[in-house]
C-alpha cells in the first residue's frame, strides 16, 4: 500500500510539473506567434499609418508622455514579448483575436477596448504596457 501511494504521488507530481511546463512554454509560443503575425501584417505603409494615428490622437499622446516618465525598474515587465504573454494570460488568445476582428470591422470602439483591457489588468501592468508602447514607438 505504501509503495502504491509513493508511486501515485510521484506520478501526480510529474503530471503537475508537465502541466506547468506545457502552460508556461505554450504561452511563450503563443506570444511569439502573435508577435510574428502582427509584425508580418504591419508593413512599412501600415506602420506609418499607425504612427500617424498615434501622433494625431491626443489620448494616445497623453499615454506616451506618461510612459516617457515611467521608471522601468518598477514595472512587472518591459518587453513586447512579456507584454504579449501577460495579455494572453489575462485576456486570452481567443478574446484578443475577437477584439482584433471587431476593431478591423469597426464594431468596437477604442474606449470599449481600453475599458475591457483595463478591467483585466492591474494598474502596474497597464503602466508597463504604456512603457512598452513608448519603447516600441521610439525605436
Amino acid at each position: 500500500m505504501k509503495k502504491f501511494l509513493t508511486i501515485t504521488a510521484v506520478i501526480l507530481i510529474l503530471i503537475g510539473v508537465a502541466g506547468y511546463a506545457l502552460w508556461h512554454f505554450g504561452t511563450n509560443i503563443a506570444s511569439e506567434k502573435i508577435i510574428e503575425k502582427v509584425e508580418s501584417n504591419l508593413d512599412n505603409e501600415k506602420l506609418e499609418e499607425v504612427k500617424s494615428y498615434i501622433e494625431n490622437d491626443s489620448t494616445v499622446q497623453d499615454i506616451v508622455k506618461e510612459a516617457a516618465t515611467t521608471n522601468p525598474d518598477t514595472l512587472p515587465f518591459q518587453s513586447k514579448e512579456e507584454a504579449t504573454r501577460v495579455l494572453i494570460k489575462k485576456v486570452g488568445v481567443t478574446r484578443l483575436l475577437e477584439i482584433q476582428e471587431q476593431v478591423q470591422n469597426g464594431s468596437i470602439s477604442k474606449d470599449e477596448v481600453l475599458s475591457e483591457i483595463e478591467g483585466k489588468l492591474s494598474p502596474e501592468e497597464i503602466s508597463a504596457l504604456k512603457y512598452v508602447l513608448y519603447k516600441e514607438l521610439n525605436k
